[in-house]
Order: structure tokens, then sequence, then C-alpha cells
């Protein structure tokens, strides 16, 4: 098949570029015309105006997310058909990897495919959370309730890791400032004193002799620092995929102080979030609670809502198992069971996702303001531990200078 380029108008008479791979020009222009676009020029594409995509396997983002999810209610309610929203969102769609999965869902619409069925074809791609939101939305026919639904959740979602993201930026930056402070004076302030030193023929104390040597070992052997840091991060990385692995960070990130409630509040914040939406859009709650646990972000309290779906199916109520777990706090299962009590668990749930969002910004701030004073006196230390190494041979060629 070859590549084409065309240039067209759509029924508004709004232009439209963009290209496309047929057998032949023939088919080419059949394919366009079927599109409901009007072709204007067509032509085949060549090593220069071929459109190239790079795509690096970059995951799409719950950002990514709640703006296609966003798009496609606009477009719908505008009265646009869901094959020429699926075509205007491919071409809009930044990340790559969610804009070829667009494309391959859109043709296996236009082959005669419900919408949910073509996105399951690239369900790697697609969270299964969205997936059983658009398939109880077609089988309601309240498919832009569905979508409308899930760029609210997706919007939540992306704030939640935005909170979490800033939370971290801070420490991160000061650590980064820390080590280049660190290494600039192991590398270049301390061996210009030792010069000035060694030529005075001045004793040093102990202090200033182990910076030295910590000086020589870093001038010394500085390649094996950094291949050894980055043999660290990437064994860090690949022990984090693993299920052990996951358990481990997963059960550290708990326990952590301050770390550990901004951890949990999140948790609850996505658990109470999703189940409200799934609950919502008519999903049963044994299936609920199994894709609920897939979007917890902590391997330990995935495993608590998962081990929640046995007690269900057997005819427990959600709240029961939810207590009896003890990782989750008593608003989460008292809420829940007022819900199932009242027959509203959907609303319920959906004020306490609100709870906890503000929950998890309240927690942010906290997290910060704790960290920033300690930061600062790990940074003062270090420094001054350094700043004393040098000092304490001055201090010492001056008290003999008092002696004499």
């Amino acid at each position: 098949m070859a590549d084409y380029i065309y240039a067209a108008v759509d029924r508004v008479g709004k232009d439209r570029r963009g290209q496309i791979q047929a057998d032949n020009e023939v088919e080419a222009r059949q394919k366009i015309k079927e599109s409901g676009l009007l072709v204007l020029e067509i032509s085949e594409a060549d090593v220069l105006n071929r459109k190239i995509e790079f795509d690096f396997g970059k995951k799409p983002t719950a950002r990514d997310f709640s703006v296609f999810c966003r798009q496609f209610v606009a477009m719908t309610q505008a009265g646009v058909t869901i094959l020429d929203a699926l075509k205007m969102l491919a071409d809009q769609t930044q990340n790559p990897t969610l804009r070829k999965a667009v494309k391959n869902t859109q043709l296996s619409v236009e082959k005669g495919e419900t919408l949910s069925d073509s996105m399951k074809l690239d369900s790697k791609v697609y969270p299964l959370l969205l997936i059983n939101m658009v398939e109880a939305g077609e089988a309601t026919g309240a498919l832009d309730i569905a979508f409308e639904r899930m760029a609210v959740h997706y919007e939540k979602e992306a704030r939640l890791k935005a909170l979490m993201k800033k939370a971290m930026i801070y420490p991160i930056v000061v650590g980064l400032v820390a080590v280049g402070v660190i290494v600039l004076m192991l590398t270049f302030v301390i061996p210009r004193y030792m010069v000035m030193f060694e030529d005075l023929g001045t004793t040093l104390p102990g202090i200033t002799l182990a910076v030295v040597a910590l000086s020589d070992f870093v001038l010394k052997y500085w390649y094996l620092i950094i291949l050894v840091v980055i043999g660290v991060v990437i064994a860090l990385k690949l022990y984090g995929r693993t299920d052990s692995g996951r358990h481990f960070f997963g059960s550290l990130a708990l326990k952590v102080p301050i770390v550990g409630d901004l951890v949990l509040k999140t948790s609850c914040a996505r658990f109470a979030r999703t189940m409200s939406t799934m609950l919502a859009a008519g999903i049963s709650l044994d299936e609920a609670v199994e894709i609920t646990a897939g979007t917890m972000g902590n391997a330990i309290m995935e495993d608590t809502v998962r081990e929640c779906k046995a007690e269900i199916m057997q005819g427990v109520p959600l709240s029961r198992p939810l207590e009896e777990s003890g990782r989750f706090p008593p608003m989460v299962y008292q809420m829940t069971r007022i819900g199932e009590e009242a027959g509203d668990m959907e609303g319920l749930l959906t004020k306490l996702a609100e709870y906890y969002e503000e929950e998890v910004e309240i927690a942010t701030q906290s997290l910060m303001a704790a960290m920033e004073p300690v930061i600062i006196i790990l940074l003062a230390l270090i420094v001054g531990f350094l700043v004393m190494a040098i000092m304490a041979p001055m201090m010492s060629m001056y008290e003999g200078l008092d002696n004499l």
C-alpha cells in the first residue's frame, strides 16, 4: 500500500488536509469520499512530504484522556457522527500513542464494529475503566453522558497526580542543588585550599583529612560513582516493576511519616471517585470493584480492594470487607455503609471523593511545609561540615600564631 496526501473540504466547507493509505489513487479517493469529504487535490507522498510520526511509546496521561473525552462530548453534542468525531480526534490528539489508537478505533468503527469493541483492540492504551464506561453508555443509549462522566473523572485524576508531583518537585530540586554544591566543593573548592595548606606545611585535623580523602576519591573515581548511581536507579526501577517490588514500595510509601498519609488519602479519593463513576454507569458492584482496584496506584491498596470482590460475590456488603481490611479510614467504610443503607451509594461515594480530594490538597501543602525546613537543615549541616573541614586548619594556624 502507498501513502497519499490530500486536500479536501468537509460538509460545511472547512479545509481538511491529511494522509491516507491505499493501493492506488482511485481507492484513496474513494476512501476520502466515504468519510464525507470532497477531494480537491491528491498525490502520492514521497520521502520529502510523507508525514512522519515519532512514537516513543509514551503512555497517555489522565490529562490526555480528559481532553479526549471532553472533545468527543463536544463534537457528538454538536451533531457530529461518532466516525467523524474519531477522525477529527485522530488529527487533534497530541499524544502519539493515543493518536495511533484513535486511528485504529476509527478504522474498526468504519468496518461496522461498536465503539467499545473497537477500543478493546487497543486495550493496552485505553484504560479498562474507559472501555467499560463506553460499553455501558452504548447499552443504555447515553454515550455522551458516559464520556462526560469520564471527562470529569480524568480531570480529577489529573489534578490528584499534579498535586502529588507538586509535593515532590521541591525536595527533588533542592536535593539536586545540594548534590551540585557538594560536588563543586569537593572537586574545586577543597582541592585549592589543600594546595595552600600543603605549601604552608600545616598539620591537618582529622575532619579535614576525611574530607580530603573523600575529595580525592570523587576526583579519581567520578566515572565509577556515576555508573553506580545510574545502575542503582535502573535496578530500583526494574525491581519496582516486579510484583514483589510493587508491594515493597507500596508498603514503604504507606509507612513513611506524612508521605504515607498523603498516599492513603490519594488512594481513598481514587477509590471513591472510580466506584461512583462505575456505579453511575450501571456497572455491577463486583465488576466495579475489580476495575477500581486497578486504579489505586498502590499495590497494597490494590490488593485490599481486590480482596473485597470475593466477599461481595457471597452477598456481603462492600462496607464490611473495607472495614475488616484495616487499611481504609473509618470515613470510607462508614460513608459506604450509609450509601448501602440509603440506596444511594453513588451519591455518597461522590461526596466522599470530593472530601478526600480536598484532603489530598491539604496533605500536599502540609507535606511541603514539613519538608522545607528539614531539607534546609540537612543542606546546612552538609555544607557546614565541608566549611568546617576547610576552616579547621586555619583555626589551628591562628592558634599557633597566638601561642608564639
